[in-house]
């Protein structure tokens, strides 16, 4: 079976071609380098009996190549309910992804029905009601767009305001089922590409890091992504998100963009 990165021991992975992103064909997009990290943070905190991934921040340091990769996961600070951790991704002997994220303990504890802003939202509309979508980007060489299913469940692809669902069609991770965080992070990195509002074939609006924040850990196998992108006058830019599955309202995610013409 296809999957994003095969396992090369040693605390090596070489990652495959449906890594790769829009801005390089050699490059990876950042969302599956990101769903590593956040896999290798979640297998750090288990054994703490920390399960729920509440703020994952992705710094970008470099483009990340289609290549051999290597993750170092420091504990910063383990507590009784909350953990800090890091890790670096490196490849080709660079640093080119530093994560911070907290984990936190889950415990069961009811909550009062009518408080203000509850019940949280839902997606614009449920995944099977969803029409198919397709990136409207191509290298012409297998890529990201291979590796998830997408259905439009608001708006258009590159045309502003949009709500996107996402589901891997293959594993991050050869041999394994994707994780809640794991699938979360592969979609949330699109964020700036399903909202688009500047001509791909003019503007380049990358972005240099991703924050996300879950107030639960999502369920199922769809996670869509309500994105806009908003443009400063200074070639910068932030394009922020709401995140669901199929039950509602999981969290947020942002991006800093940095604006050039091409």
């Amino acid at each position: 079976m296809s999957s994003a990165y095969i396992p090369a021991g040693d605390g090596l992975w070489r990652a495959t071609e449906l890594t790769r992103g829009p801005w390089d064909p050699g490059h990876q997009h950042a969302g599956p380098p990101i769903a590593l990290l956040a896999r290798q943070i979640e297998r750090a905190a288990a054994p703490l009996g920390l399960t729920h991934v509440a703020r994952l921040t992705a710094n970008l340091f470099r483009p990340i190549p289609i290549a051999e990769l290597r993750i170092d996961v420091q504990t910063d600070y383990a507590g009784r309910n909350a953990a800090h951790f890091s890790a670096t991704l490196y490849a080709e002997g660079k640093d080119v992804v530093r994560c911070t994220a907290l984990v936190q303990r889950e415990a069961d504890l009811p909550i009062p029905q009518d408080l203000p802003g509850h019940p949280l939202p839902r997606a614009p509309q449920a995944p099977e009601a969803s029409p198919p979508g397709r990136f409207p980007y191509g290298t012409g060489k297998r890529g990201y767009p291979d590796l998830v299913e997408t259905r439009v469940a608001q708006g258009k692809f590159f045309r502003g305001p949009s709500a996107i669902w996402f589901r891997l069609r293959h594993a991050l991770v050869a041999g394994e089922a994707p994780t809640p965080i794991e699938r979360v992070t592969v979609a949330a990195d699109s964020g700036n590409g399903i909202s688009a509002i500047l001509d791909f074939s003019r503007y380049v609006f990358v972005n240099s890091d991703l924050t996300v924040n879950l107030l639960r850990r999502p369920e199922g196998e769809w996670i869509c992504i309500e994105a806009q992108t908003l443009l400063g006058p200074a070639s910068g830019g932030l394009a922020e998100a709401r995140i669901y599955d199929a039950t509602g309202l999981v969290g947020r995610s942002t991006q800093s963009l940095a604006l050039r013409a091409r």
